[in-house]
């Protein structure tokens, strides 16, 4: 789960092996596919990686509008000439880099498919409308995909001919421990509002089953935990950065209140 960001750039508390593996996958030119709740860290276990490797990091935030010519590149008029733009994902092939999908489940599958060939032995991305010029990845380039597995469905899933062409990583939430580590840390507050937050975090988590689509990640504990450390009080804090994202129905609303009241009093 990360931990935020120093003067040196992005860094990540490791909680099980993600580290070795995202390295030992970037090394042999291996694709990643990351797997976890959302605001568990997978995005800046991406960032972390990239910095860590010393590469760039092409982002792109998938969404169901989204076509191959996004991640590939285009023609645009420019002065009244037309000119291809390179999309994210040739700028990474070209380049070398982390061509990172975020939320992969949301594009089209016509969309993702265009990464079959980056994914296997070929290392290779083909430009149709170059007329099919095929270009081979450049050393460290590596192609990252993360998804949230609470929100497959059968419209919403990575087909197996893709899934089988990538390492995959499973994050979750860290051990109480870890977490209050990260929330002091990324929001510096003191350990005690930390825990404070940490232990409301896993209450809420233990209560998923009471109408909650989402529980409380540790991104909206960072977040509750920046607000108190601009001098709000636990129960205004939480429930701006917590309760309401959450949930709009009011009786999942009072039992979320009455919970931070519990947590809020040393509970």
């Amino acid at each position: 789960m990360s931990t935020g960001t120093t003067g040196s750039g992005p860094y990540y508390l490791g909680i099980s092996t993600e580290v070795e593996v995202f390295e030992a996958a970037w090394r042999r030119g291996l694709p990643v596919m990351l797997k976890g709740p959302t605001g568990c860290g997978k995005t800046r276990l991406v960032e972390s990686m990239a910095h860590r490797f010393g590469v760039p990091l092409y982002t792109v935030s998938c969404h169901e509008d989204m076509t191959a010519a996004d991640l590939v590149g285009r023609f645009v008029l420019t002065g009244g000439d037309t000119e291809w733009v390179d999309g994210p994902l040739t700028r990474g092939v070209r380049e070398g880099g982390i061509c990172y999908l975020d939320e992969v489940v949301e594009a089209r599958q016509d969309a993702i498919v265009v990464v079959h060939s980056l994914a296997d032995h070929r290392r290779e991305l083909t430009l149709e409308r170059l007329g099919g010029q095929t270009l081979t990845a450049a050393d460290g380039f590596q192609l990252v995909v993360s998804y949230n597995p609470g929100y497959q469905s059968v419209l919403k899933d990575l087909k197996t001919s893709t899934r089988q062409r990538m390492v995959g990583i499973e994050l979750g939430f860290p051990p109480l421990d870890a977490e209050r580590t990260i929330v002091a840390r990324e929001a510096r507050v003191g350990d005690p509002a930390a825990d404070e937050l940490v232990r409301f975090g896993t209450a809420v988590r233990r209560a998923r089953d009471a109408g909650l689509r989402e529980v409380a990640s540790t991104r909206t504990l960072i977040a509750a935990a920046a607000l108190m450390g601009e001098g709000l009080a636990f129960r205004d804090a939480v429930i701006a950065a917590v309760a309401t994202p959450l949930t709009d129905d009011p009786e999942v609303r009072e039992g979320l209140l009455e919970l931070i009241d519990t947590y809020g009093v040393g509970g």
